[in-house]
């Protein structure tokens, strides 16, 4: 069961429509408007990448360009990068610990000794 898409010319909007049998097909229409003027678009698509090829990608230089392991703000951004690529959502550990490390400085950069 193929999805297309569908640029209508009348109201200028883009619809997805759910072809469910391609010996029969009914005429596509808009979902907003109804009209019949509309012109299949060419979908995107999406390739999956391998575990290697995230990694691999990580690891290109171009990806550690500007990457200062002494400035947390630098880490936090190849950090989130870094989840981004892996498919996970790591932005609320980054940002909890980012918040740590502003708590345990203080003012002239030192951190505080117990």
């Amino acid at each position: 069961m193929p999805i297309y898409e569908y640029f209508c010319r009348d109201c200028r909007k883009r619809s997805t429509l759910l072809i469910l049998s391609l010996s029969s097909p009914t005429p596509p229409a808009c979902k907003h408007c109804g009209s019949l003027a509309v012109d299949r678009l060419l979908s995107g698509f999406s390739s999956p990448k391998s575990e290697e090829a995230r990694l691999a990608s990580l690891s290109d230089s171009d990806n550690l360009d500007g990457l200062d392991e002494n400035d947390p703000e630098s880490m936090s951004r190849f950090m989130k990068h870094m989840g981004d690529e892996m498919g996970e959502d790591v932005e609320q550990d980054v940002e909890a610990m980012m918040d740590s490390a502003d708590n345990g400085a203080s003012h002239d950069g030192s951190t505080d000794s117990l």
